[in-house]
């Protein structure tokens, strides 16, 4: 009777919730299961792959020699190179297991990836607005219009967007940006910080200066995101607000974070300045950051990234679109349905929640604006174009529109922004459909997706070796002009083969 007076327990309405943030990332990303890796990736799964595949743990030793070539390019990236070879590694196994081709494999992991970035913002939001024990209580409001949100904006907004490239990678690094905030706001304030956990926080602000860019950011995020809860949403006063416990863990932090962060740009910036950077990781400031910052703080808008994601061709029909509606409907429907026994949202933690978003948005058009790819996209009109910080701004924008959204707190508001958020996923997943159909048509994706099946279903025999051959003659003549990718062709299939059946790739050529 309790049940059906007062509506399912708490622990029901998480467990719904928290499937639903694993559910609504399939049908939206799933058009993208077989598309061809493009760019390192192409190299890269059979190389990691190859390699430790039958010794996983040498990957330390392996990233830790590769680090002084690595800072010379300009980046310094320790436990982030580790998270992707690891992921490399897991999407190689899983298709050598399972005899599928490796693109597939590799696009599973990133759909691994893309579904703990959005429970992750399930559960960021949720610690932001929640002032008691986050398990204890229904979820809120937040928690049933997240996952769409979040969804719509994994856009395949062409060749350098996450959702295409390093997929595993940044959308796990976001995701790692959210977790680390959404642990610190969850310390109480009215206990003291136990001894044990300092070491600890010293030593996770030193991690997260050795992962990645995308890591940096989640210092200055979670600054904000404590301080914003402590004051809007548990209404401490300044002056306890800057002593209470997640203050000073978020110090602890910074203080393990910042002598590693301030010597690695030393040494990258005396690098960098001899000219002798990768591109990709060099920092350029001037004139075309000023112009790339706003464009990039509203590039995660999905209907600016809808048209770089297929920008030509009819992408608003065909079955994919169907299925997606059929399937992100099912889901919308129990999702408003909770709504009314889910915890309302009043307008400061909703404030406290905009904040914190608001501050992502800008950290990750920041960073994406001091580079010199992200501002060649920028001046040459490209706008909705994705590079490593939509892992980042695309999640923070889904967060900023539903804190946005409840600030208005009103019910009809809340379906409806379900209903948009779902339709928007909707004509995503048409886009992807549509991305991937444009990037197919390229010869080079072609010849990697019969490389990747031919590698999948290995023949050691002289038959097979002859095909091998045939298929790297191909490769040869596509990229004749780029020597370094026939090297990195030859020496990652090679290695590959050697691990599959002991072989060459090419028997007198690559062997």
């Amino acid at each position: 009777m309790r049940f059906v007076v007062e509506g399912p327990p708490v622990g029901a309405l998480w467990r719904r919730a928290l499937l639903r943030a694993v559910l609504v990332p399939l049908p939206v990303l799933a058009p993208l299961v077989a598309l061809a890796p493009s760019r390192d990736h192409r190299f890269n799964l059979y190389w990691h792959g190859g390699l430790f595949r039958d010794d996983p743990l040498r990957i330390v030793p392996h990233t830790v020699g590769s680090l002084p070539g690595y800072l010379r390019l300009g980046n310094f990236r320790l436990f982030g190179r580790m998270l992707e070879k690891a992921l490399d590694t897991v999407a190689y196994a899983v298709s050598e297991v399972l005899g599928l081709p490796v693109n597939v494999g590799f696009r599973l992991v990133s759909f691994l990836s893309a579904i703990l970035l959005c429970v992750t913002a399930v559960l960021l939001a949720e610690s932001v607005v929640a002032r008691g024990r986050l398990f204890r209580r229904a979820p809120s409001t937040m928690a049933a219009v997240v996952p769409f949100a979040v969804a719509a904006g994994f856009v395949a907004a062409g060749g350098s967007s996450p959702i295409v490239l390093f997929g595993g990678l940044y959308l796990a690094s976001a995701a790692l940006v959210l977790a680390v905030t959404a642990a610190l706001c969850r310390i109480d304030p009215e206990r003291p910080l136990r001894w044990w956990r300092m070491p600890l926080l010293l030593l996770g602000g030193a991690a997260l200066a050795a992962f990645n860019e995308i890591a940096y950011l989640a210092l200055p995020l979670a600054t904000v995101a404590v301080l914003a809860r402590s004051r809007l949403v548990l209404g401490l006063r300044p002056v306890r607000l800057l002593t209470a416990a997640p203050a000073r863990a978020v110090g602890l932090a910074w203080v393990g974070f910042l002598p590693i962060f301030l010597a690695v740009r030393v040494v990258i910036h005396r690098y960098c300045a001899a000219g002798n950077c990768y591109q990709g990781s060099d920092v350029r400031f001037g004139p075309e950051t000023l112009e790339a910052l706003p464009v990039r703080a509203i590039a995660w808008f999905p209907p600016l990234m809808w048209p770089a994601a297929a920008p030509r061709g009819s992408w608003l029909g065909g079955l994919v679109l169907i299925v997606a509606v059929v399937v992100i409907g099912a889901l919308a429907r129990p999702a408003i349905r909770d709504l009314p026994r889910m915890s309302q949202v009043g307008r400061r933690p909703a404030l406290a929640l905009a904040v914190t978003a608001g501050t992502l948005v800008v950290l990750g058009a920041a960073m994406g604006s001091l580079n010199a790819d992200v501002q060649q996209l920028v001046t040459t009109g490209r706008w909705g174009y994705g590079w490593r910080d939509s892992a980042v701004t695309t999640t923070a924008g889904a967060l900023l529109l539903v804190a946005l959204v409840h600030l208005v707190r009103r019910q009809g508001a809340l379906i409806a922004a379900v209903v948009l958020f779902a339709a928007a996923a909707t004509v995503t997943a048409a886009a992807n459909k549509g991305q991937r159909d444009l990037a197919m048509t390229s010869p080079a994706a072609r010849l990697a997706d019969r490389v990747a099946v031919e590698m999948a279903d290995f023949d050691p025999t002289s038959a097979g070796a002859a095909r091998r051959c045939a298929l790297r003659a191909e490769f040869v003549q596509l990229h004749a002009d780029t020597p370094f990718s026939v090297r990195r062709f030859d020496e990652s299939l090679e290695i590959a083969s050697r691990q599959r059946a002991d072989v060459a790739f090419c028997p007198g050529v690559t062997g």
